[in-house]
């Protein structure tokens, strides 16, 4: 049944407009990160491993994931419920055997794919553009990768969050004002403490998976990216999400 289900939310997705939603998110990660070919010294820190450019590309990606992600993924959680919202899908698809909270999960499985898909698009279409403008110093590999992983991981409990908030409330501009609200919790987590960010999840964990930070004289340091709690984070979301959709499973529609 599950496969069934997910095919099923596949082909409704292709009627929601998640393409160009998904075009925005990769296509915006990749133009704000790419901003850095034009940052002063950039292109005499090409060949430079001193110049850390990969580094700086790194910080640049992070950065742009941080503003646009929480507010991008607020609008593909809304898509995938608010046809069921408008349509009265829940009380069809309890009548075709799948309650509420089973339909959530399948959403999650399918529109997850999506993000996963789309957030290691981001990265590597960001890697390929500092090949591409010419970036001779070796590539940092296992940081690079290190940092996709997380991010996937931290996408993931996001988009899960707001896909229980949209099916939970009809009104899907509460998700919205969420999203907005996302993206200011993640922009002040960069200016606090890591244990504070601790406590900002899953916004300020965008922050925890940092793998590079400028210092205050201009400087580009290497970061050690919080990955026991980013999959303690993992961890918790999804058991999380088990539970409430359970619950949404006995709800009447």
């Amino acid at each position: 049944m599950m496969g069934r289900a997910v095919a099923n939310e596949f082909a409704k997705m292709r009627r929601l407009r998640v393409t160009p939603v998904v075009f925005v998110m990769v296509a915006g990660v990749l133009a704000v990160s790419c901003v850095e070919f034009t940052a002063s010294g950039f292109v005499e820190s090409m060949g430079d491993p001193a110049g850390k450019p990969w580094q700086r590309l790194l910080a640049s990606m992070s950065f742009s994931v941080l503003m646009l992600s929480p507010i991008l993924l607020a609008v593909l959680a809304s898509r995938q419920v608010d046809i069921e919202h408008q349509g009265n899908g829940w009380l069809l698809s309890r009548t075709s055997g799948l309650a509420p909270g089973y339909l959530c999960r399948v959403k999650f499985v399918a529109a997850g794919a999506v993000v996963v898909a789309a957030t290691v698009a981001q990265s590597g279409l960001v890697f390929a553009g500092g090949a591409l403008v010419g970036i001779t110093v070796v590539f940092p590999a296992g940081q690079w990768l290190g940092y996709t992983a997380l991010l996937v991981v931290v996408n993931l409990v996001l988009f899960a969050l707001h896909l229980l908030l949209s099916a939970r409330v009809e009104n899907q501009l509460l998700g919205m004002g969420v999203g907005v609200l996302g993206v200011f919790f993640a922009v002040i987590s960069t200016g606090l403490p890591q244990w504070l960010s601790h406590f900002l999840p899953p916004w300020g964990y965008y922050e925890l998976i940092k793998p590079v930070e400028y210092r205050e004289d201009g400087s580009l340091v290497s970061l050690a990216p919080s990955y026991v709690s980013v999959l303690a984070l993992g961890a918790a979301g999804g058991v999380l999400f088990l539970l409430v959709t359970r619950q949404f499973d006995r709800r009447e529609v």
